[in-house]
């Protein structure tokens, strides 16, 4: 069944862009991420949080993530975001959101 749902999905991103193709991943990735989020570090701001592991994380992890996305969250899936939350541009990210949250009364 779920390689039945990655076939499709294959399938319907053929007649599309570099730039859709790249918009169908990054949002895949966001829900496979979102839920590691929810799981293992439910203190972070979900959709900041979301966002600053998505914008720092790789092609490859772009691509893993997504594919995580139909298959379910694995022990990969978690180091992957992990191993993004750790890096210091993450970090950097992660503070602005919490400071711009803050601003605005979200915290």
């Amino acid at each position: 069944m779920r390689l039945a749902v990655v076939l499709l999905a294959i399938t319907s991103l053929l007649g599309c862009t570099t730039a859709q193709k790249d918009e169908f991943a990054r949002n895949a990735a966001k829900s496979a991420t979102s839920k590691v989020l929810v799981e293992r570090y439910p203190g972070l701001p979900l959709e900041p949080a979301v966002n600053c592991v998505i914008d720092n994380a790789n092609s490859t992890q772009i691509l893993a993530l997504a594919t995580d996305s139909v298959t379910g969250p694995t022990e990969s899936t978690v180091q992957i975001v992990s191993g993004i939350l750790q890096k210091p541009e993450t970090v950097q990210c992660l503070g602005v959101a919490a400071g711009q949250l803050l601003l605005n009364g979200g915290l």
